[in-house]
């Protein structure tokens, strides 16, 4: 993979002190809460940043169960989540139980605010997956071995942090959607089930492409999306996009695609690459 040593230069109040290598390692260290085409990550349409901006999940609600849109909720036995132990594993998000309390050692204060994403959550009526805070992506990084005292970071680059990481997950739904939309006569109404990452390990796509001299993904989630009770797993492969615009969000080149686990798959890869190459004959 290409290195790139350049910092990143935003506002001089928000200026974002990580290197793209930074926020890779960040990156893939938590799996996303919640590419058909390589497409870069783009600037959140006003829908969708009205969406989050509405729905975002203060710290004293609650924040670790699903939020529930437009529905009341008074018996309080039903707000809380299965106590679980420190070592377990939510299976749906390979991640462990979330934990809102700051590290011992932690030089500052985090935000513990929840954002609620625009990716509707399976087996649920009106739920959608929840973002992590920025306390709880702190959290996370510490465990899984991250050493903050060998990083120069401040609260700003947090922020920057949980922005890309939220934005790409958007723009990885919307990527899906499209995808999606060729069995819209057999649901019109797809969610996603689970999710975890895999970063070690490179899809067939990436490895063939590597071979062919292209540089490897420097991460890879795996999604399984409910299509009306079918199941369909999708790969999403994260390349280097080689910059780091904090302002949007826009950070990774995302290859999403539905993993050739069944001949409709393939079927869908097919027709979507025979028309592209199709629309470029005709240009």
């Amino acid at each position: 993979m290409t290195k790139t040593n350049h910092i990143v230069n935003a506002r001089k109040d928000s200026r974002c002190l990580l290197t793209p290598e930074q926020l890779k390692v960040k990156m893939g260290t938590v799996s996303s809460s919640v590419g058909a085409s390589t497409s870069s990550t783009p600037i959140l349409n006003e829908s969708l940043s009205k969406h989050i901006q509405e729905h975002s999940v203060k710290p004293n609600s609650q924040s670790e169960c699903p939020y529930k849109h437009n529905q009341e909720q008074t018996d309080t036995s039903k707000q809380r989540c299965p106590i679980q132990r420190d070592d377990d594993v939510n299976p749906n998000n390979m991640m462990p139980p979330m934990n809102q309390n700051p590290a011992p050692d932690q030089p500052f204060p985090l935000p513990k605010q929840r954002q609620v994403s625009s990716i509707p959550k399976a087996g649920t009526e009106n739920e959608y997956w929840i973002y992590p805070s920025s306390q709880m992506f702190w959290n996370a990084m510490l465990r899984k071995g991250w050493k903050w005292k060998d990083s120069d970071i401040s609260p700003n680059d947090m922020d920057h942090i949980i922005r890309i990481h939220n934005v790409n997950n958007e723009v990885a739904w919307q990527e899906v959607l499209k995808w999606e939309a060729l069995h819209a006569d057999e649901c019109t109404n797809p969610k996603l089930l689970k999710f975890g990452g895999k970063a070690t390990e490179y899809s067939p796509r990436a490895r063939i492409r590597s071979f062919l001299g292209y540089e490897l993904p420097f991460d890879r989630h795996d999604w399984i999306v409910d299509r009306c009770g079918k199941q369909v797993r999708y790969v999403i492969d994260y390349y280097d996009s080689g910059s780091v615009n904090v302002q949007n969000g826009r950070f990774a080149t995302l290859d999403v695609r539905p993993a050739l686990d069944s001949f409709e798959a393939f079927c869908d890869r097919t027709k979507v690459m025979f028309w592209r190459w199709t629309s470029k004959e005709a240009e």
